[in-house]
């Protein structure tokens, strides 16, 4: 077991590492997605299945490895394939993406971190036993919470892998309508700012905060019931 973690270590720390010597990061950038749109569409609508295939797989490395560039492969899901077929591609390739990550960071570094830092995890724990995912949920629907971050530190906590990719799928799908509408308009944006207005912000913060708020008004109506009767 210690030696495939180092292996597998290695690999990762490989692959993360190359995408940076190579500037890779170039490929996986607004300006350059706007500037090959066209040729992406010619391609994509010439090899439909090797083209949707390629994506899913680059789509799932760039999240597995937590690598920058999901928003602008987000885009291009649905400049490329269009609505329908770039949210069903996004959504299936995003979760695959997270879970590989989540299992990475809880093969790689959760029993260190549970036993060094126990103490100041315990809450945390109980919080996800408690309200794992709700709690998850509303992650997964405010974009301002960074999506590798929500990953790592998913995999560190006691949460089910299944409970993990189930309520991820279902928590990042609004966002993820979002940007593959947005790739539409692929024209009209200069920015990813462009695409998440404070109002929108707002809604998902609200809707994401709905189902905890929901159980802790009916914990308490059952707390208060129970008291009186």
């Amino acid at each position: 077991m210690k030696y495939t973690k180092i292996i597998i270590t290695l690999a990762v720390a490989a692959l993360i590492a190359a995408f940076f010597i190579f500037d890779l990061g170039q490929y996986l950038s607004l300006e350059f997605l706007k500037s090959k749109h066209q040729t992406l569409v010619e391609y994509a609508t010439e090899n439909k299945a090797a083209s949707i295939a390629g994506f899913f797989l680059l789509y799932v490395a760039v999240t597995a490895l937590s690598l920058p560039g999901a928003a602008i492969l987000t885009l291009a899901g649905g400049a490329v394939f269009g609505f329908i077929t770039g949210l069903i591609i996004v959504s299936f390739a995003s979760t695959i993406g997270a879970t590989l990550a989540f299992l990475f960071s809880r093969f790689m570094f959760r029993d260190v971190v549970q036993k060094k830092f126990s103490s100041h995890l315990q809450t945390i724990n109980t919080g996800v036993e408690e309200e794992g995912a709700f709690y998850l949920f509303t992650l997964r629907l405010i974009p301002v919470v960074p999506f590798f971050a929500v990953n790592l530190l998913m995999g560190l906590t006691t949460i089910k892998t299944l409970v993990y990719s189930l309520v991820s799928q279902i928590g990042m799908l609004p966002g993820t309508a979002v940007f593959v509408n947005a790739g539409n308009q692929l024209a009209q944006i200069d920015t990813l700012k462009d695409i998440l207005s404070p109002s929108l912000l707002i809604a998902f913060a609200l809707l994401g905060i709905f189902p905890i708020a929901a159980k802790k008004l009916i914990s308490l109506y059952k707390l208060r019931k129970s008291s009186l009767g």
